[in-house]
């Protein structure tokens, strides 16, 4: 008999049977894992299996192959907590399928676990846009494909960081990237060297650069490509960004900028 017992996060719940579901977690010691819940959707689980709950998981099966069975025991409602902020929920449901679609199942991946527990608490505070972006280029990271936004690629003025090559990951400075502005992406001023200000549309530019990477180095090979839920955050930021007094000609632009270093 295989055991084990752990803290884990609700990634997805895949409803199985009439009265069972197939549940993904990550795990804080033994990496992505399912198994199936008996009586998921019975009252007294009635709240626990939100995406992106704090669960107490214990998984048995009779060989380590098996899919397994799972208790769960709510440790913290994450979803309730932000239930009423959509972007907020959105994020939470992207960063969730994006670690269940990204990550091999059984593998170990304790940086990304507590990764993903620390974006939960952002998620519950006022400056949390920024954080998810940075989570998204810590799983980068994580998962083999590093940014470097510490210079230039070009070798020019590290402290004028402003586009962002697609192809390499590498940072460029304005004067460099200046002839080849077309094929770069930008860089959120939140990311460069002296932080500038964050506004709306910086989360935007942010959340198109981490897509590009994460489609065309993470999900280029998956058969369904970037989760829906990413695509969802990706259009409610824009959405919500076109609904501001911001000057939304700015969309356009952005859309135009990834498609041409596409």
């Amino acid at each position: 008999m295989e055991q084990w017992q752990d803290q884990s996060i609700i990634l997805a719940v895949r409803r199985h049977g009439e009265n069972g579901a197939i549940i993904s977690l990550i795990t804080q010691d033994y990496g992505r894992q399912s198994g199936y819940l008996r009586g998921a959707f019975s009252v007294k689980n009635r709240g626990t299996l939100e995406v992106g709950n704090i669960v107490d998981a214990n998984w048995r099966a009779r060989n380590a192959d098996d899919l397994g069975s799972l208790t769960l025991e709510l440790s913290r409602s994450t979803a309730a907590r932000i239930m009423q902020d959509p972007l907020k929920l959105a994020a939470l449901q992207s960063a969730c399928s994006i670690c269940d679609a990204a990550l091999p199942e059984k593998d170990g991946h304790a940086g990304i676990y507590h990764g993903l527990s620390a974006l939960l608490d952002i998620l519950e505070g006022e400056v949390w846009a920024q954080g998810y972006i940075m989570w998204e280029i810590a799983l980068l990271k994580e998962l083999g494909f590093a940014l470097d936004l510490s210079k230039c690629a070009g070798g020019g003025d590290s402290a004028t960081l402003t586009y962002i090559s697609p192809k390499t990951g590498r940072a460029v400075s304005l004067k460099s990237g200046e002839p080849y502005k077309d094929k770069l992406l930008p860089l959120p001023e939140f990311l460069k060297p002296n932080g500038g200000q964050s506004g709306l549309e910086d989360m935007v530019i942010g959340l198109q650069m981490t897509r590009f990477f994460l489609e065309h180095w993470v999900f280029v090979h998956h058969n369904r490509g970037l989760p829906e839920a990413r695509q969802r955050l990706g259009l409610r930021f824009v959405e919500h960004f076109a609904k501001t007094d911001i000057n939304t000609r700015n969309i356009d632009k952005l859309g135009s900028e990834i498609h041409a270093a596409r």
